[in-house]
């Protein structure tokens, strides 16, 4: 096994706990400001759509952060048991944990959408690279 592999794992989980706890820091006292009403019958969009875009932005981003790095996980869990944490696929992973965390800079700071896809599509790209290496690596 490649423990060196999972360094970046671990890296991005808790980015996404730091994206967690900001999003809580800033979506409380919004809510609390705003009188929220807590009400389960309301869709949460409309429950939390009157909460400024600063506010949402930090959950949004959270949310975002459940999605596509799944597969990073799988992918660099798969390369970390393959033994194949290699100069490249390290430099692979460690790019892509570092264009994430870019992305919810972005996100979370000014929300350009036309840099944030950027940046996005460039670790996509990167997950994209990693993939067909693992899947190299099966063959």
């Amino acid at each position: 096994m490649s423990q060196a592999m999972l360094q970046p794992v671990i890296a991005l989980v808790l980015w996404s706990m730091v994206m967690w706890a900001w999003l809580y820091a800033t979506r409380l006292p919004a809510m609390a400001r705003a009188r929220t009403p807590l009400d389960p019958t309301q869709p949460r969009d409309v429950m939390l759509g009157g909460l400024p875009p600063r506010v949402r932005w930090k959950a949004d981003n959270y949310n975002h952060l459940m999605e596509q790095p799944t597969l990073f996980y799988a992918t660099a869990l798969t390369l970390a048991v393959l033994g194949q944490g290699d100069a490249i696929n390290l430099g692979l992973a460690w790019a892509y944990v570092a264009l994430r965390v870019v992305h919810s800079l972005i996100q979370a700071l000014g929300n350009v959408i036309a840099v944030r896809f950027a940046v996005f599509m460039a670790a996509s790209v990167v997950l994209v690279v990693l993939a067909l290496r693992a899947a190299f690596a099966l063959v």
